[in-house]
This record gives C-alpha cells, sequence and structure tokens, in this order.
C-alpha cells in the first residue's frame, strides 16, 4: 500500500466510531486517534469524531449546518476517546446536539451542533477570490531536507496542502500580512457518504487556521519556543461537497492580543462554491527575544 492510501484508511479509521452499547441518558461511542509525534490529539481530528458522534444519533437526511466547541484538555493519542451524545432537541426541522470527548474520566473536547433537513430558501455566497494560482501550479513543500521523522509526518498526513503565497513552517516569505489562501484535499479518494465529507471537511478546517497570525507576524513554526493552540471553534456547513477533490480555504486574521488571536476561513471548491466558514480563537505565545 502507498503512504498515501494509508494515511486516507488511517482518517477513515478513527472517523469511523464504534457504539459502545452502553445506554444512560446519552449515547456513547469510543473511538481511537491517529499517531502523532506532538503527543497530543489532533483538534480537527476530535471535532470531526464529535460530528460523526452526533450525526449517529440522527437519520442520515438532517445534516449538519453549524457547530460551536472548545478544546479543553490535550488529547493522549495513545488512549480510547469516549463520545457522549446529549440528544438535547428534536424538532420538526432542526436537531441539536451536545457532545463531549473524554479521556481518563475527563473532558478533552465538548462540542454543540444542530442539523437540519434540506430545506427551500433565499441564497447568496461571497464570491471566490480571483487571481489565485491552481494546486497544480502551486510547488509542493520540499520535505527533502528535513529530519527523517519530521518527513515522515508530512507523508503519513491524510490531507495534502498546498500553500499561497508558501508554507510558514521555517520560515515567512514577506509582506508579513495576516491572511494566506491554502489548497487542500484528502491524499485518495473517500467513499460516497456525504456524512464522511461533512466530517473530513470539520477535520481539515483545523489545519493551517493558526497560521494566519503567524504569517502577519513573520513567525515560522519552527521558531524555538512557539507555543500555539486552538482554544474554540465554530463552523458553519453551506453546501455539500468532496474534500477528496481540491478545495480552496481562504483565511484571514482580523486581531491578536493578550496570547490570543482570532482567525476566520471560508472553504470553496475549486469551481468557486462556498462550502463552509470557520472562526477559530488561538492561544499564541511567541517567545521574547
Amino acid at each position: 500500500m502507498t503512504d498515501a492510501t494509508d494515511a486516507v484508511d488511517s482518517l477513515l479509521e478513527v472517523l469511523d466510531l464504534r457504539d459502545a452499547g452502553a445506554r444512560t441518558t446519552e449515547d456513547i461511542f469510543t473511538g481511537v486517534s491517529q499517531p502523532s509525534p506532538f503527543g497530543r490529539v489532533f483538534g480537527g481530528q476530535v471535532l470531526a469524531q464529535s460530528i460523526v458522534a452526533a450525526s449517529r444519533t440522527l437519520p442520515s437526511e438532517r445534516a449538519v449546518h453549524s457547530m460551536h466547541g472548545y478544546f479543553l484538555r490535550p488529547g493522549d493519542p495513545s488512549g480510547a476517546i469516549t463520545f457522549s451524545v446529549d440528544r438535547i432537541h428534536d424538532g420538526r426541522s432542526f436537531s441539536t446536539r451536545r457532545t463531549q470527548a473524554f479521556q481518563a474520566g475527563v473532558p478533552i473536547f465538548s462540542m454543540i451542533a444542530s442539523f437540519q433537513d434540506e430545506d427551500l430558501g433565499v441564497e447568496h455566497a461571497e464570491a471566490m477570490p480571483t487571481g489565485l494560482p491552481q494546486p497544480e501550479d502551486v510547488t509542493p513543500f520540499d520535505t527533502d531536507a528535513l529530519h527523517p521523522l519530521t518527513r515522515r509526518m508530512f507523508s503519513d498526513h491524510p490531507i495534502e496542502v498546498r500553500h499561497v503565497p508558501s508554507p510558514v513552517y521555517t520560515s515567512v516569505e514577506e509582506p508579513h500580512v495576516p491572511r494566506q489562501a491554502v489548497w487542500m484535499r484528502t491524499r485518495g479518494a473517500l467513499p460516497d457518504d456525504p456524512a464522511v465529507h461533512r466530517a473530513a471537511l470539520a477535520y481539515l478546517s483545523d489545519l493551517t487556521i493558526q497560521e494566519t497570525i503567524l504569517r502577519g507576524h513573520g513567525v515560522p513554526w519552527s521558531t524555538p519556543g512557539l507555543r500555539v493552540a486552538s482554544l474554540d471553534h465554530a463552523m458553519w456547513w453551506h453546501r455539500p461537497g468532496r474534500v477528496d477533490e481540491w478545495v480552496l480555504y481562504v483565511q484571514e486574521s482580523p486581531n491578536a492580543r493578550g496570547g490570543r488571536g482570532l482567525s476566520t476561513g471560508r472553504i470553496y471548491t475549486r469551481e468557486g462554491t462556498l462550502l463552509a466558514s470557520v472562526a477559530q480563537e488561538i492561544m499564541v505565545r511567541v517567545p521574547s527575544e
């Protein structure tokens, strides 16, 4: 099997939650984590799993359209995660679910999400920015000079990423502005199930959105002593789309202060259809020189 196939299979495995068979006042599911060189669970993973857990308590035609969540504690990738889903409300068109992810008996992530049946209504969308290069015209990040373990981290990742104008892993291209665009897709085909693509979109929504703050201040990820952590996350799904095809994640940071920064993003199909909007507040602590 190729690295790309292994990486996508790993993503599908973590999204395939197990029904624990336990019933209290809530629905209980369990899941595993992808290996992590940083020793903590990737936030986008537990976010996507929480969406899957909540979706399991609803008919397939009632799809998630919004979520608001808080990252409470770092997760341990070597341990299982338990997801408890509270069926807060079921209406004629909308349902609300609260999902909490636990490890060692304490919550690591807490989320409330809303689901809706497909409905008709007024429609408009912010247009995708023009003048950006296509993903084939963006040179992938060169990992040859990296340490083998670091290089493996890139090859094992299920999402292929191409930055516009360039990555901020080891240096930040000038001018230092708090905005960027990133082409993304899974490194292999996903099943046709729309629920899988909604969860995968949540997974990638936590990728790179922190970088608008770093880019604006010329701070690369490799800065010694740099500390970055997602604090909360909000997402709105607008339209269905495939995540195994290129999507454009347009990101900007309107504010940073007091060790925190706010980033927002919009995710488009290659053809310009707006799929989702995202907002996240991030802890950013840059060491003094």
